[in-house]
């Protein structure tokens, strides 16, 4: 594979902002094999202290990295802030998630014997990256799988390779070394190359249903190499008996359009009891048309920028047509309001009525209304779809949420909170096209190292009582 040159472009003003050369698979994975055995070796304390000097190296630089991520992704500032805050905060969250997952352990056993538990790294993982949190989420898989001891060969998406570049030279410069975390630039076809490369260990991927899908089948053969898939999701909101209808809208909306909708956990469809239906709407149209679409560093600050790309915009705009076409009644149009810019208005539009609702994720501004006449229909709606990663009620009725939670078919069940924004110090995933079973965040350990259980004793002491002929 021919190297060939990567440009990238900020979203919200289209100008030149990084240019780089495409990496070599073989290459980069060579390294890392090369390497991880060296890292795995050296005691955790080591891996540990390396790893707190990142999380150093990030702060020192945190003003120039979050003007970096809302350059290439065209998310307000202010909130490029909080991404660079989270790649801090991972350091911490990963050493005691280690600590308390991969613990080792000791039992006594016959014999003045004992059973001894402990975890060893896989090798060398590769870790692809999305474009939408460039750095917080690649650094959730990287971060875990170093302090077990594995080598990283890290490809960014290719709509976001400054900040991959960027995110890699803070762990070299923090005295990791730079054998143990490559960075492999490039489009698909270094991705499809790397994920199905000889010398890899297991894969750590974030990004679409579709390719995690096509992942899921590759590895099925592949039983020797670990496969952790987060997928994204088809959303749920549910509004029932929720009086304070301002509060309910301003969890809507953030739920639905922070991030411009470009969060695996953004609220996707809004279920609403048919009987508060408008009033609702009217809250949330009220606060959506205060939002202030800008460029990241516009004054007053934005709410939300531009979506990734142009193609991005535009499969969304073709998307909400086809909701009309199918019978779909706009409440708020998806909007272009600068030609040749990738930014949209916040949209909604009401589906009640549609005979099919396509189950996919927009992953944009887009919210999908649907009203429900009993909270059973409405947990029926919910789990109306293949994902599973993200699921709210609104509710001052606990037990409507205690229903809601026993039913809901989701991996992330939350009550008069966002579907978005969850706690890197728990575990993240999801259900069905959502994820394969193995959660993020504050469980990523179970991922990165595999268990390994020891019957030691000091001394062979062995006997046979019974089956034997005499002597």
């Amino acid at each position: 594979m021919s190297a060939y040159e990567l440009i990238s472009f900020e979203p919200a003003t289209n100008a030149e902002l990084w240019r780089g050369q495409s990496g070599d698979v073989d290459a980069e994975v060579a390294i890392a094999r090369e390497s991880w055995a060296n890292w795995a070796s050296r005691p955790l304390a080591y891996r540990t202290e390396a790893l707190r000097r990142f999380a150093n190296v990030v702060r020192g630089r945190a003003d120039a990295f979050a003007d970096l991520i809302a350059r290439e992704t065209g998310k307000p500032l202010w909130e490029a802030h909080t991404e660079v805050e989270t790649v801090i905060a991972k350091v911490d969250i990963s050493i005691k998630a280690y600590a308390e997952r991969t613990a080792q352990r000791r039992l006594d056993a016959p014999m003045g014997s004992r059973i001894a538990l402990r975890h060893k790294p896989h090798g060398v993982l590769a870790v692809l990256g999305p474009y939408n949190f460039p750095a917080h989420l690649p650094n959730g898989h990287i971060v875990p799988a170093l302090l077990a001891g594995n080598a990283v060969v890290f490809k960014p998406s290719e709509k976001t390779p400054a900040v991959g570049a960027f995110l890699v030279s803070c762990f070299h410069e923090s005295g990791v070394p730079e054998g143990c975390v490559r960075l492999l630039l490039g489009g698909p076809d270094e991705g499809k190359a790397l994920a199905a490369h000889e010398g890899i260990d297991g894969l750590l991927f974030t990004g679409s249903a579709r390719t995690g899908i096509a992942l899921n089948r590759a590895f099925a053969s592949r039983p020797e190499k670990i496969l952790a898939l987060e997928m994204g999701g088809n959303n749920p909101i549910v509004v029932w008996e929720s009086p304070d209808v301002h509060a309910a809208a301003v969890i809507i909306a953030q739920s639905a359009f922070m991030s411009a909708g470009q969060r695996c956990t953004a609220a996707r469809r809004l279920i609403v009891d048919e009987r508060v239906h408008d009033d609702l709407i009217d809250a949330v149209c009220a606060l959506v048309g205060r939002m202030i679409v800008d460029a990241p560093h516009a004054k007053p600050a934005p709410f939300m920028g531009p979506v990734i790309d142009n193609e991005s915009a535009d499969l969304l705009s073709e998307s909400f047509l086809e909701l009309m076409m199918r019978g779909g009644r706009p409440i708020r149009h998806l909007e272009r309001p600068r030609a040749g810019l990738p930014f949209l208005s916040p949209a909604m539009i009401d589906t009640t009525d549609m005979a099919e609702r396509p189950d996919v994720e927009l992953f944009g501004p887009i919210l999908q209304v649907i009203r429900a006449k009993t909270f059973e229909d409405a947990i029926v709606e919910a789990n109306n779809t293949r994902y599973g990663l993200s699921a709210t009620l609104l509710s001052q009725n606990p037990a409507l949420y205690d229903q809601f939670w026993a039913n809901a078919r989701a991996g992330i069940v939350n009550w008069n909170k966002p579907t978005s924004g969850a706690s890197s110090a728990a575990p993240f995933g999801g259900i069905g096209w959502s994820g394969n079973h193995r959660p993020s965040a504050y469980y990523a350990a179970d991922y990165c190292a595999y268990p390994v259980v020891s019957s030691e004793a000091e001394q062979a002491r062995a006997s046979i009582g019974v089956g034997l002929r005499d002597a």
